[in-house]
């Protein structure tokens, strides 16, 4: 079995791609980042997905992927974006985030609420070849929080088609459909050549 190493030190992300990968590319072997976190100073989700990427290839000398991702708002101008882990400050805190962005939607009605989960991943093969992919999951965001399941802000998130928010949704379910999925299927290039 081939492994590639997930640049991340969020066990949701991994337990997420582990469960992506399986379903394309059985001979593959998602496995945790366990090195330094390298700054993410990259103003767009390509940026910061290769800076991962290549810091996590670097220092394994595996393959490496990275995702980066967020929410984008229509209304606020595809913010929180690239912002989405930060929103409400430094600490990373997701509660402060979701809370946050629901207190600053609280007067946008439907058809107002329009968002999209973006995920851009980045492949990086030591002394290789390197290659950035995008997938985009279009909904709309709820006015309250519903359903136990997901991370992030999948509490407030429906997706287009959908009655039920993602946290709402079972992690199967997710998995076929999401922003990160969409992104994957745009990697079989890169990915014959592990």
């Amino acid at each position: 079995m081939t492994q590639v190493v997930l640049a991340t030190h969020n066990a949701h992300k991994v337990a997420e791609f582990q469960a992506i990968v399986a379903r394309v590319r059985p001979d593959l072997e998602v496995v945790s980042y366990d090195g330094p976190e390298p700054v993410e100073d990259g103003v767009t989700f390509a940026e910061n997905a290769m800076i991962k990427a290549r810091a996590a290839a670097a220092h394994t000398g595996l393959p490496a992927m990275a995702d980066d991702s967020g929410i984008c708002v229509d209304v606020l101008g595809g913010a929180p974006g690239v912002f989405s882990a930060y929103w409400a400050g430094h600490a990373k805190d997701a509660v402060a985030n979701l809370d946050l962005l629901l207190d600053q939607l609280s007067d946008i009605r439907d058809p107002h609420r329009g968002a999209r989960f973006v995920s851009t991943i980045a492949v990086v093969v030591p002394g290789g070849a390197e290659q950035v992919v995008e997938g985009a999951w279009p909904g709309r965001l709820a006015t309250s929080r519903a359903g136990a399941g997901g991370f992030g802000y999948d509490p407030i998130f429906i997706p287009e088609g959908s009655d039920r928010t993602v946290a709402e949704w079972s992690p199967e379910e997710k998995n076929a459909q999401s922003h990160r999925a969409r992104a994957f299927e745009s990697l079989t290039g890169i990915l014959t050549t592990l």
